[in-house]
């Protein structure tokens, strides 16, 4: 029996020591501190200076006059109780070196086997550089023929090729997305990428996006840095939208598509030219890669459109190119293309930035307009220009039963029914200029009814250096000079026929 007892003894003498002891034959410690609510802030970015950190606490547990503020378990400086609920502490600069996370908590001092006065821990996200935002110089095809009931073999590899592709970052990576405009989506639609570097994504449109004739953008999405998406991990930094470029669905086969005739660029690299897309005429660019022996894929590109890459929403005709290739010149009568744009066809000069930095941005600019209202009322088609594309001369049309506009020899000489007035206008823009404000001059009057027998009237045609301007008319021909050839300066003396 005394044996018995003494057994007894021993076994509740080593359950005492597994109670208080874990598998390291350590005390077990709870988090017996305050309840940590909010921190603030709770995020800045790598290389940030020394800031005062607020930390928060439930009434029902929170602080006291021992309470310190910890940093991944370190004690900060200057850590200040305010009272029950809230707490101030320095952190310095040096903790914000690198990005990364890093964890705050309190510590309250206490007494008690197991209660170590700590509080729950918060995340404080310490941002990398903010990503950059990408830029989109091409997409390559940059038209599709509509497949109609006929799409399970559509799909399209396209080549989007820009610059500060991101194939990830710590929030993701770069999305190409694609996006209707005649029949919105909800949303952009990312597209499923097969290839990636820096400046090159290879995305595949689906078929079923190519069913119907439409007109669609394209855009490159860099998202903003952070360590994580969710609410506590905010705010992102950086990143951001491309510019958009514009993608044609057309109704048929390349073949069946209407074209104009195409102007060239001098080298022969450069072909632009109107098609039919979308029941519309556009003004669109190819890129050969004619004389370039590597580093260069063949892809089209639409001109009539707008700063956003929205395609003109009525037709564009006449297009014209400078010898470089990077300007190009078009009659238009879309109401989208700029704001403010005066109903009915217009000249427009867009800017490809061909050649140019990667700074440049694709515009479209209103080329037929003159703030001494001499074009008020007018329509403006058949544009040439300038081998810079400084100078821009196109014919502006004054509606039939109206005054002549203002400037002409005789203010009230109406024109011939059904026939309109056709003036010769140059527009300076001013490009490459210093000290200089673009101005619109009249330098002809061509008044009488169109062409007898229904041929198309002719327009002007400027010299490359915008030194001699040709017009032409049923009877003769006038070449304009200027009184002084400097530079592409148009002071034009009085016309010779020739």
């Amino acid at each position: 029996m005394k044996r018995f007892w003494t057994a007894v003894a021993v076994a509740g003498f080593a359950f005492g020591l597994l109670a208080g002891c874990n598998d390291y034959n350590n005390s077990i410690q709870y988090n017996t501190g305050a309840t940590v609510t909010n921190i603030a802030p709770n995020g800045l970015a790598a290389g940030s200076g020394s800031f005062l950190l607020t930390v928060n606490a439930s009434q029902l547990n929170g602080f006291n006059s021992t309470t310190l503020v910890q940093w991944n378990g370190q004690k900060l400086a200057n850590s200040t109780f305010v009272d029950t609920t809230t707490m101030t502490a320095t952190v310095p600069a040096s903790l914000l070196a690198k990005p990364g996370i890093a964890y705050v908590n309190t510590l309250t001092a206490q007494s008690g086997t197991g209660q170590n006065g700590l509080s729950n821990t918060l995340a404080f996200n310490i941002f990398g550089a903010p990503n950059p935002v990408p830029t989109l110089t091409s997409v390559t095809p940059g038209t599709a023929s509509a497949c109609g009931t006929n799409c399970t073999n559509a799909a399209l590899t396209i080549t989007v090729v820009g610059t500060n592709f991101l194939q990830s970052s710590n929030n993701g990576g770069s999305l190409v997305t694609f996006a209707d405009k005649l029949t919105p989506m909800q949303q952009p639609a990312a597209l499923s990428i097969t290839s990636f570097s820096d400046t090159q994504i290879q995305a595949v449109i689906p078929g079923a996006f190519l069913a119907n004739p439409d007109t669609a953008t394209i855009v490159v999405t860099n998202p903003g840095s952070g360590q994580c998406n969710q609410p506590s991990c905010l705010p992102l930094v950086g990143g951001g939208n491309s510019n958009a470029f514009t993608f044609l669905i057309g109704g048929g086969a390349p073949a069946a598509i209407a074209e104009e005739t195409p102007a060239i660029s001098q080298d022969g690299r450069y072909v632009v030219y109107g098609s039919q897309q979308s029941q519309l005429n556009q003004i669109v660019l190819k890129d050969t890669c004619v004389g370039v022996s590597s580093g260069c894929s063949v892809n089209t590109r639409a001109v009539s459109v707008a700063a956003d890459g929205t395609a003109g929403n009525a037709d564009s005709h006449n297009a014209v190119v400078t010898p470089d290739g990077r300007y190009v010149a078009f009659s238009s009568a879309a109401t989208n293309l700029v704001e403010g744009a005066a109903a009915g066809r217009q000249v427009y000069l867009h800017d490809t930035c061909i050649g140019a930095e990667n700074s440049c941005k694709p515009t479209t600019t209103l080329i037929s307009t003159d703030s001494q209202g001499a074009l008020n009322g007018t329509e403006s088609v058949l544009p040439s220009i300038s081998s810079t594309g400084r100078y821009v001369a196109f014919v502006a049309i004054t509606p039939s039963n109206t005054p002549k506009i203002a400037g002409g020899a005789a203010t009230n000489v109406q024109a011939a029914p059904n026939s309109g007035l056709r003036q010769v206008f140059v527009r300076d823009t001013c490009l490459g200029a210093t000290d200089c404000t673009p101005k619109t001059t009249r330098i002809s009057t061509m008044p009488g009814d169109e062409p007898a027998n229904g041929t198309k009237p002719a327009g002007p045609a400027v010299s490359g250096t915008a030194k001699q301007i040709a017009l032409a008319d049923r009877k003769s021909a006038t070449v304009f000079t200027p009184t002084i050839a400097v530079d592409e300066n148009v002071v034009l003396a009085t016309p010779k026929e020739q």
